[in-house]
């Protein structure tokens, strides 16, 4: 990891530098203070000033010496790294559904986004979904509609998964899935990090016509523990910036189409 800023250049405002922070510790789990000082080109005392703060707000937790991601299913946390790329995403992602659809959003914090959008700018829209966050995240929205699939519950990532997540989608069909996902490769394909979620994303994707990715092109050219798809398998990809050459030609032969946010 390294965000030293070129010789010249400032250091990134506080804001900015936060988020990048927070981002550092969630990509590798742990992350020594002195390190996170020397890559962000500020003090060691700025930067435990940034992490109280964030640990304050719950996430991240504090060791000597060290930033610890609490969680890496913390969907709290998730949501808080780059928070404006994942809405530009998930804005995209929105203007192919229609008033009146119903689509299924498995869990991760750009899909919550997602969520938030369709209830917020669409009418009518009926969300099925295995993530009592996402159920929670867009409760308050007035026209919001969504019915949360029951399973065994995961408190981190606040997903339900198992058997009763098949046996409640075995009569649903809807045209569209929206899944994240923890990696990429074109050996791989479309990875996760945990084999009952992958289940449960399975099964979601059985019920439906095409199956469509959100993701941050951070995730892509490295690889999660579990498999998700295969990458014919998958439809369509949104994400935030340009893909490698290479990655963006596995892709696009076998037939998924790539559509990257445009920035602000």
């Amino acid at each position: 990891m390294s965000t030293q800023p070129p010789d010249g250049e400032q250091p990134p405002p506080k804001s900015e530098r936060k988020n990048l922070l927070l981002g550092a510790v969630m990509d590798v789990g742990r992350v020594e203070v002195a390190q996170l000082a020397a890559d962000f080109g500020v003090s060691q005392v700025t930067v435990r000033k940034d992490l109280n703060e964030l640990e304050a707000q719950g996430l991240l937790k504090r060791e000597h010496g060290f930033a610890v991601v609490g969680s890496s299913d913390d969907m709290r946390a998730r949501l808080a790294v780059n928070y404006p790329v994942k809405q530009r995403i998930a804005q995209t992602a929105a203007e192919i559904v229609g008033d009146g659809e119903t689509v299924m959003i498995e869990s991760g914090s750009v899909c919550a986004i997602l969520a938030e959008e369709l209830c917020t700018n669409r009418r009518g829209v009926t969300i099925i979904t295995n993530s009592a966050f996402i159920a929670d995240f867009v409760r308050k929205i007035p026209q919001s509609d969504v019915i949360l699939l029951g399973g065994a519950y995961q408190p981190e990532s606040q997903v339900c998964v198992g058997p009763l997540v098949a046996a409640m989608t075995e009569k649903l069909y809807v045209d569209k899935l929206f899944v994240g996902i923890d990696g990429f490769t074109p050996r791989t394909g479309f990875t996760g990090r945990d084999v009952m979620r992958a289940e449960a994303v399975r099964r979601l994707a059985s019920s439906a016509e095409e199956v469509i990715v959100l993701s941050e092109t951070r995730k892509f050219n490295r690889r999660g523990a579990v498999q998700l798809f295969d990458t014919a398998e998958v439809s369509r990809v949104f994400t935030d910036g340009p893909l490698l050459p290479e990655t963006l030609a596995a892709l696009t032969a076998d037939g998924v189409t790539v559509t990257e946010a445009p920035t602000p």
